[in-house]
């Protein structure tokens, strides 16, 4: 049986023309707006290092996010359906991302840092083996090709 297909669309537009569009290096603003229907839209640059706005989002950080997040909702579903109540949920996810001499580069990898809050103590094992399975579902860390690994950390609530 052939498994579902998905079709995504944005439209980025790039805002940082000025007046004298891409002269040289240094002429032109990295600012860009990406847009997806019925969706705020999300102000990107590049990254500090390269000229970009560090206020905006840069592609490496959306990469790290998107990461993140995939896993973050992979991971609730399975806890819903698998008897485990989470509570809270950060993740301080880093990733590393190596430089070429000629400028061109690679992430090397990514870790992710959930820190989940479960309601009772019993859920605490269920809820630690769940990370391994959320991954293996995740979509984004199975289209990367370097190692995106976990480092969960379980509290139980107070009370």
């Amino acid at each position: 049986m052939a498994g579902k297909t998905h079709h995504y669309e944005c439209r980025t537009e790039w805002t940082g023309a000025g007046e004298r569009g891409t002269v040289d290096y240094r002429s032109y603003d990295r600012a860009h707006v990406s847009r997806a229907p019925g969706r705020p839209d999300l102000p990107g640059s590049a990254d500090p290092a390269f000229r970009g706005d560090a206020s905006r989002w840069n592609p490496e950080l959306l990469l790290l996010a998107s990461l993140s997040q995939c896993h973050l909702l992979w991971y609730l579903h399975l806890c819903a359906t698998g008897g485990v109540t989470v509570l809270d949920y950060r993740d301080d996810a880093v990733g590393t991302m190596a430089e070429d001499s000629d400028g061109g580069g690679r992430f090397t990898g990514v870790e992710l840092r959930p820190v989940v809050t479960v309601a009772a103590a019993e859920m605490a094992d269920r809820a630690r083996e769940l990370h391994r399975a959320a991954h293996a579902k995740c979509f984004i860390a199975a289209s990367v090709n370097f190692p995106v690994t976990h480092s969960p950390r379980i509290e139980v609530a107070a009370g």
